[in-house]
């Protein structure tokens, strides 16, 4: 009995330090990733290491971090806001028109970029959390509808309108498709850098008042605290890390597009979010990873050959990759209630039950 107590306890000691070390080993493989020449057929159209592959995969990695900076405000604070897009647009758009129009330095305008996001979600914070619930979501959806209406409308010929502006003045070591593996690194710097502000925020005493918020908004009030300023600190963490990823993704697709300010680009954010699983640690990364891929691999899917030649009944919904992304959401909500990240417990739940 002694000896089968020690190797269970033995095997949970080893279980907990491969957990404990499994994060530095993935960060270890997605820093060495682009010297790989690994294929991974399905998954990628070409080995790892290509240039091709290491677009998408900065692009998942940028996505990611982006649905992990918005899952501060569902997740953690309880907030339902429908405009993350305008500060991840506020990121990409004075970056880009800083470069164009006014020739800045780069990291100048990269700078100023990201405290435009700060300002824009400080000031429209303020005004949005006077309110709460469903008048907050309303509330940051108007003022996400009107950045997207001034985008298009194009004034001045500052924007582009719907063919949005393309980057100029960046960077020799950021442009061409010999220099993919460095935008990779950026997107994965990215990466690291907010899920280390997240993880510190959730951890400090300011996570634990923002639990408190999601669970009992009244009973913060009754401890003698302010609900309103913890929120607002929230809510511009998460329009700060929008704006920076705003930037990355300006640098990795070379130009802004009147897409990511649509509230349809929050709607995807949302969904990353629940598909992963929200609230947890690794969930709104895992889901928009997940949704990422899921979207470039079924547009590419959609304009192939392959399905062009099937009947009407296969090709129709196979030709809208929003269609098959909008039942693989309702299939993982339904089959995993607690999204991708609860899966591991649910087996583990199995397991001890078998």
């Amino acid at each position: 009995m002694t000896v089968l107590t020690a190797g269970l306890r033995r095997s949970g000691l080893a279980r907990i330090g491969l957990r404990r070390w499994a994060p530095a080993l993935v960060l270890l493989l997605l820093v060495v990733a682009p010297y790989s020449a690994l294929p991974l057929p399905g998954l990628l159209d070409g080995p790892i290491g290509s240039p091709g592959s290491l677009q998408l995969l900065a692009l998942c990695l940028v996505f990611g971090a982006l649905a992990t900076g918005y899952d501060l405000l569902l997740g953690r604070t309880g907030l339902l806001s429908f405009g993350h897009a305008l500060y991840f647009a506020s990121g990409t758009y004075v970056t880009d028109l800083l470069l164009v129009h006014a020739g800045m330095n780069f990291w100048l305008a990269v700078i100023l970029g990201v405290v435009a996001g700060v300002v824009l979600s400080a000031l429209l914070g303020a005004v949005s959390l006077r309110v709460g619930g469903i008048g907050f979501a309303m509330v940051t959806l108007a003022f996400a509808q009107a950045g997207s209406i001034l985008v298009e409308r194009d004034p001045g010929g500052l924007t582009g309108g719907e063919e949005g502006l393309a980057a100029t003045g960046l960077p020799s070591w950021l442009v061409g498709i010999q220099h993919t593996a460095n935008l990779y690194w950026l997107a994965l710097a990215y990466l690291v850098l907010t899920l280390g502000a997240v993880w510190w925020a959730v951890r400090s005493p300011l996570g634990r008042v923002w639990e408190g918020i999601k669970e009992n908004e009244r009973r913060v009030e009754v401890l003698g605290l302010r609900p309103y300023g913890f929120k607002l600190v929230a809510f511009v963490l998460a329009g700060t890390l929008a704006a920076l990823g705003g930037v990355v993704y300006l640098l990795l697709t070379g130009g802004a597009t009147p897409q990511t300010t649509t509230s349809d680009f929050t709607l995807s954010l949302l969904v990353m979010v629940v598909l992963g699983g929200s609230g947890t640690r690794w969930g709104p990364l895992v889901g928009g990873v997940v949704y990422t891929w899921a979207q470039q691999r079924l547009t590419g899917l959609a304009g192939s050959g392959a399905v062009a030649g099937l009947p009407s009944v296969l090709r129709v919904p196979l030709s809208q990759p929003l269609f098959l992304l909008g039942v693989l959401f309702v299939v993982v909500v339904y089959a995993l209630p607690g999204g991708v990240a609860g899966l591991p417990a649910r087996v583990r739940l199995r397991r001890s039950k078998a």
